[in-house]
């Protein structure tokens, strides 16, 4: 009888979807909690454009700095740790081969099953390295244009991210307004970011919603109520 096929579907959430994730994250809170702070001092909305857009032009080369830096610390890493198997493979070729049937032994195969498949492993020092790299390391060889990439859709992202707060401070006649308005579509912003977020990410898309206006409200609230005490 004619059967169904199974088609399974699961998310991996690439490089490029995490970059995005933590630049506007960033990019939506830092900004609005800066401007609710200041909002809370002073009733000029210049003063609130020019310190968020510096915030913003500050905050995206350091968190596109960050995301270069750690793509380009993952490469070496991956390279580093290649010419250790590489050397391995061909300096104590048996304990390696050992480690290659102790992988093999650990999903249950029968002896002689181990002995033969890792006999084809190492017959090929190339794919016997890369075994290694990804079965005993975990490790997957990043590309090589990750680090610009990274750093670019980080940055971006933050941008557009921090803009969101601060634009309706362009349209306002002072800061208290711009306040309420900032907080009704920033919090929109994140509740929105959040569900997206929360649909690549996980399978509960309100509830990472909600977490995530809880936590750009907290930092806005907190910057607001610390900026009132101490003007």
């Amino acid at each position: 009888m004619p059967s169904t096929p199974h088609i399974e579907k699961h998310f991996t959430s690439s490089d490029t979807v995490r970059d995005i994730v933590i630049g506007m994250a960033d990019g939506l809170t830092v900004p609005f909690a800066l401007a609710a702070g200041l909002s809370g001092a002073v009733d000029a909305t210049r003063v609130v454009i020019a310190a968020g857009l510096a915030e913003v032009a500050a905050g995206s080369i350091a968190m596109g700095l960050g995301g270069y830096l750690a793509a380009r610390t993952d490469a070496e890493h991956y390279a580093s740790e290649k010419a250790r198997e590489e050397r391995e493979t061909n300096e104590v070729p048996e304990v390696e081969a050992a480690e290659v049937a102790e992988i093999f032994r650990g999903y249950g195969l029968a002896p002689e099953t181990v002995t033969a498949v890792v006999d084809a492993i190492r017959s090929d020092r190339t794919k016997w390295v890369d075994f290694m790299m990804r079965f005993e390391l975990g490790l997957e060889e990043p590309d090589p244009r990750r680090a610009s990439r990274s750093a670019i859709t980080i940055a971006s992202s933050y941008i557009a991210g921090g803009l969101i707060p601060l634009a309706p401070y362009f349209f306002l006649p002072n800061a208290r307004e711009g306040l309420a308005v900032s907080t009704a579509v920033t919090l929109l912003a994140l509740l929105v970011f959040g569900y997206v977020k929360g649909r690549f990410t996980t399978d509960r898309p309100v509830r990472s919603a909600w977490q995530t206006v809880t936590v750009g409200g907290l930092a806005a609230a907190a910057a607001f109520v610390i900026a009132k005490l101490v003007a």
